[in-house]
């Protein structure tokens, strides 16, 4: 397998979109700002040996963007959204490359609107979101992480592990009928068949094979030099980095096509490898930036 060793890991160049040209090599690393779709049109083919993500969950979030998804589509058009964006990741992937895909579950609104703040956590407030989808009912669980990746099995991706990311510090909820949630599910995708998984580089405790619950911390928002609140949802650093270091080699190229914060690429650069973010929302696109400078 040949691998790509960039000129340059640790600078990178910003396009706006829909302005930017299409990329003829990744010689370096790239930070797009616009829709998911149209960067992914800009990649060349099979430059990306990884793919580490986290798309917008449904019904959870509002970052008051145009175009978002999730915030108030049909949970049938969210996920098909996503499915027609891995589409073009699967060009943009080599033949042994994979995807770990992060996604968080959700309960229907019972065709509320709105959700209103929980003094407990409250990114959660939303003036607007998606009406309860058919068939289920009020208070229902959605199971969205595995209608998600049904979709995308059926899309001809290979369904490879459900790893359940365990938060020993999750957050406490103001719900007193259920148990609190603790865990998120991130899917590991392949390409095809046979895939690069470098089984050894990650090992479980007592050195032990790594296995599909992993303890990781949620880490907490923070504010920047100037003042500026970081994103509401933060994949942790230590996440992204075991993602990245399983299914890639240094000089490898890692993508992130919903780059929120920048996580996955900063984890990326710390592990020598080059990579390439798409963003839609401007203002996290500068936030990307501030945090690749410090």
């Amino acid at each position: 397998m040949g691998r790509r060793v960039p000129g340059m890991l640790h600078s990178h160049r910003r396009y706006d979109l829909p302005c930017a040209e299409p990329l003829r090599v990744l010689n370096r690393p790239v930070l797009l700002c616009g829709r998911a779709e149209e960067g992914l049109d800009l990649l060349p083919d099979q430059s990306v040996q990884t793919v580490v993500t986290s798309p917008p969950y449904w019904s959870l979030r509002d970052y008051d963007v145009d175009d978002q998804i999730g915030r108030d589509d049909a949970l049938a058009d969210y996920i098909k959204s996503i499915v027609v964006t891995f589409d073009k990741v699967r060009r943009v992937l080599t033949d042994d490359g994979t995807v770990w895909l992060n996604v968080g579950d959700s309960y229907t609104s019972g065709n509320r609107r709105y959700r209103a703040p929980d003094r407990k956590n409250r990114a959660r407030a939303m003036k607007v979101r998606p009406a309860t989808p058919e068939g289920l009912k009020p208070k229902d669980l959605i199971g969205v992480p595995w209608r998600l990746a049904f979709a995308l099995q059926d899309a001809g991706w290979w369904l490879r592990s459900e790893v359940i990311w365990h938060k020993p510090n999750a957050h406490p909820e103001s719900v007193r009928d259920r148990p609190t949630k603790a865990h998120e599910s991130v899917f590991l995708l392949s390409k095809n068949n046979d895939y690069f998984y470098d089984v050894d580089s990650v090992r479980g405790p007592n050195d032990r094979r790594l296995r599909t619950v992993w303890d990781i911390n949620t880490e907490p928002r923070r504010r920047d030099d100037c003042g500026v609140e970081d994103h509401p949802a933060v994949m942790p650093l230590t996440l992204a980095a075991q993602c990245v270091t399983i299914t890639s080699e240094p000089g490898d190229i890692v993508l992130d096509p919903y780059a929120g914060s920048g996580t996955t690429l900063l984890a990326a650069r710390a592990l020598e490898r080059s990579w390439a973010g798409i963003e839609l929302n401007p203002a996290f696109v500068d936030l990307i930036e501030r945090r690749l400078a410090q």
